[in-house]
Order: structure tokens, then C-alpha cells, then sequence
């Protein structure tokens, strides 16, 4: 009677003094305030797929850079011709930044867009400037160096790339995106020292600040489209990486193909089989969240 009397009084807070330690808990209470997986969401299998496409247009346009690099260091690409290609796409995907921007009232919208052009137009500058210093850039280092480090990089672009789905006024740049774009221009300057001329390099550096730096900006405003046009996007970049490969080695193509496949499709369902094993238990041993009223 005296043990049900004073559980009865006992009250889980810390500023009232009570006959019993502050980390006593009834024997009955201890497992009735147990819960397991608080905060599980189960996963349905297409919208994990929808979610992967990100990846996957992030892989495709990487393989995409790597097929063009060795179209230009084996002389097969005119570098003049992928100069051109790349600003066709930077207007395309500025009329397609522009028309999405229109949806929002901003009243700032032309003197951000015309600072995006000033910026644009200073990098290209820059570039061309720069190239034969980039072109002699890795002169002493062995060709074996290079390719390592190129894996290397492009791997932590791939890591620390953000995929995240959010909406175009809630993005912004993290540090794991900066150090993913940072990754993959360093992979491109160690590759670009590898070829012959200096149209070259100012076309290969060109194509990559389109793909690395800017594409991931347009990715995240078309992330909020409809579910077909992302899908025709994911889809058309898929298909670009492997016919570019395919002309250059059907084993590599057969490799990019499984990779791409499996990132789009088998891994949301792995994901999906994983949840049956997912088993976080919070009770009274957690640390308290205070609750501020």
C-alpha cells in the first residue's frame, strides 16, 4: 500500500523534490511510455523512383562530361563545335530558368537575372583566358595520377551532390553541394590538362560549368514539375550518356546501363524491402526534450 502510495506521488520533473532519484521510474511506467519507430513513414515503390531520377540525371550527365573528354583528346569531337553546343544549351536553359521564374512574383527578378548574365559573361572571359594555363597545368604529372584523382573527385561530386527535392524558393546552397561542385570543376581542370590545344580546354571547361554548376541549379527548379517532364528528362540524359559511350567502348556503355538501371529502379526496391528491418525503440531513457509552452 505504502509502495502504490508513493508511486502514485511521484511525478516525472525535476524541480520538485521527491523521495526517489532524479532517473527513477515506476517498474510499471518503464515500458508503458516504450515506443517503436516514432517517426516511420513507409515508402511506396514509384515515388522512391521519382526520387532516385535526381541521381540519375546527376550520374548520366557525368558520364555524359566523360565521353566528351575522350572525344577530345582523341581528336574525334571538334572542340569549336561543343563551344557552340554549350551556349545553345545555356540559352535553352536560361529561357527554361526565365519562363519558371515568371510563376513567382519577385520584384527583384530582371536585376537578378541580369547580374546572372554579368556573371556569365565574366566566367567565359575568364575561361578563355585561362586556358593555356590549364592546358600546361599537370604537364609533370603522369597521365595513371591523373585518372586516379579524376575518380577520386568525380566520386565525392557524386556523394556530396544534393538531391534533395525541395521547392525553388526553399533552395539553397549547402556546404555539401559547394564541395560537390568544387569536386567535379577540380576533375575537370585536371582533365582538361590533358589535351592537346587550348580550344580544347576552354571548350571542356565550358561544358563542365554547364554541367556541375549550372545544370544542378536548373535540375532543382524542374524537380518541381510535373512527374512526366522530369521523367522525359531523366530518360533523354539516360540515353545520351550510353549512345555517346557506346561509340566509344560497348563494355564501358554496358556498365554505365546496369549502374543507371540499378540506381533508378533495383535500389528503390531494396529500400522498400529494407523497412521490415527497421527497428529504433525510444522510451524514458532518451534524453528529455524540454517542451517550452
Amino acid at each position: 500500500m505504502t509502495q502504490t502510495l508513493k508511486q502514485h506521488e511521484w511525478e516525472k520533473v525535476l524541480w520538485k523534490k521527491q523521495a526517489h532519484p532524479d532517473n527513477y521510474v515506476p517498474p510499471e511506467l518503464f515500458l508503458a511510455s516504450l515506443r517503436r519507430n516514432p517517426n516511420f513513414r513507409p515508402y511506396t515503390y514509384w515515388p522512391l523512383v521519382v526520387l532516385s531520377c535526381s541521381i540519375t540525371q546527376h550520374l548520366a550527365v557525368t558520364f555524359v562530361f566523360l565521353a566528351v573528354f575522350a572525344r577530345l583528346k582523341e581528336q574525334i569531337l571538334d572542340p569549336r563545335s561543343l563551344i557552340c553546343v554549350s551556349v545553345l544549351c545555356f540559352l535553352i536553359g536560361y529561357i527554361i530558368w526565365n519562363a519558371l521564374d515568371r510563376r513567382k512574383e519577385n520584384p527583384e527578378r530582371q536585376a537578378t537575372h541580369l547580374k546572372a548574365l554579368k556573371s556569365s559573361i565574366m566566367m567565359f572571359l575568364a575561361l578563355m583566358s585561362l586556358s593555356p594555363v590549364l592546358r600546361t597545368l599537370s604537364a609533370a604529372t603522369s597521365s595513371d595520377s591523373i585518372w586516379a584523382l579524376s575518380v577520386v573527385l568525380f566520386s565525392l561530386n557524386a556523394l556530396l551532390a544534393d538531391y534533395t527535392a525541395t521547392k525553388p524558393e526553399d533552395s539553397h546552397e549547402g556546404l555539401s553541394s559547394v564541395l560537390s561542385m568544387n569536386a567535379a570543376v577540380s576533375a575537370s581542370v585536371v582533365l582538361a590538362s590533358r589535351l592537346s590545344t587550348d580550344v580544347s580546354v576552354f571548350a571542356l571547361m565550358l561544358f563542365s560549368i554547364q554541367s556541375f554548376a549550372l545544370f544542378p541549379i536548373l535540375r532543382h527548379r524542374l524537380q518541381s514539375s510535373s512527374i512526366s517532364v522530369w521523367g522525359l528528362i531523366t530518360i533523354g540524359l539516360s540515353f545520351l550518356a550510353l549512345y555517346l559511350i557506346n561509340d566509344l567502348s560497348r563494355t564501358i556503355m554496358w556498365l554505365c546501363f546496369s549502374t543507371l538501371f540499378f540506381v533508378t529502379l533495383i535500389a528503390p526496391g531494396v529500400l522498400l524491402w529494407a523497412q521490415k528491418y527497421k527497428n529504433i525503440i525510444r522510451g524514458p531513457w532518451d534524453v528529455a526534450v524540454p517542451k517550452v509552452h
